[in-house]
């Protein structure tokens, strides 16, 4: 039993990362247009098929070597995206565990497209 209520609880986590609103993608929006660098974190391949204005490409399979690429100060505002919101998610998570300040997860591709402004 405490084994499904675990795999229970990991579920809901991850369903709730996963679940970004447009909510989200307009935050991202309102702090790109404030000066937030813009990191997609999916392959190459969704990249060359199509990305979000101002983008920088860093997948999430290297963004912890390429942590230089955003730049000494960990205060300046940073918005990830991905195709669902997953690997975004993974990647607020990875860059507040680095020290960085001020990091949004603008959740999907097409969520973020969807409502720029």
């Amino acid at each position: 039993m405490k084994k499904i209520l675990s795999g229970l609880a990991l579920g809901a986590a991850a369903l709730a990362l996963s679940a970004c609103s447009a909510g989200d993608a307009e935050l991202a929006w309102e702090k790109v247009n404030s000066g937030a660098l813009l990191i997609d974190v999916r392959t190459l391949g969704e990249f060359n098929e199509g990305h979000l204005p101002g983008a920088r490409l860093i997948p999430i399979t290297e963004l912890e070597n390429r942590l230089a690429e955003l730049g000494d100060d960990k205060n300046k505002p940073i918005v990830v995206y991905c195709k669902s919101g997953v690997r975004s998610g993974r990647a607020e998570e990875l860059l507040e565990a680095k020290g960085f300040t001020d990091v949004t997860n603008g959740g999907g591709y097409m969520a973020m497209k969807s409502v720029k402004p």
